[in-house]
């Protein structure tokens, strides 16, 4: 399931042209286009999920296989190691930009305390 007007349901349908770092039958990978770190990469489930809540909408989605391609792009980026932040932003007083479910794997320098 898409949604026609949603970005990332764009760039699933080849509308929007992006490289994909990563690729599997459920979730595709890129890097933010306005990255606050040196590696900051989305981690976005095909299926059009807009909120962490209506996962139980979607037999299909699974969070253990998104943190696991997580863990997968940090060991490629060299930043398993060293240290990552994973962060699910969530509506509109969050930050989320796009209402569509990703996960931002965010690493590769010294990062903020977010206390």
């Amino acid at each position: 399931m898409v949604s026609y007007d949603c970005v990332f349901c764009k760039i699933i349908l080849g509308e929007i042209l992006s490289e994909f770092i990563y690729e599997s039958e459920l979730f595709f990978a890129i890097r933010d286009i306005n990255p606050i770190a040196l590696t900051h990469i989305l981690i976005i489930p095909k299926i059009h999920i807009n909120y962490l809540e209506l996962i139980h909408e979607f037999p299909s989605f699974d969070f253990n296989e998104m943190y696991a391609v997580a863990l997968e792009i940090a060991s490629k980026e060299n930043i398993l190691n060293s240290g990552y932040r994973l962060v699910i932003n969530q509506k509109e007083d969050s930050g989320q930009e796009v209402e569509h479910l990703h996960l931002h794997l965010i690493g590769g320098n010294k990062l903020k305390d977010i206390g």
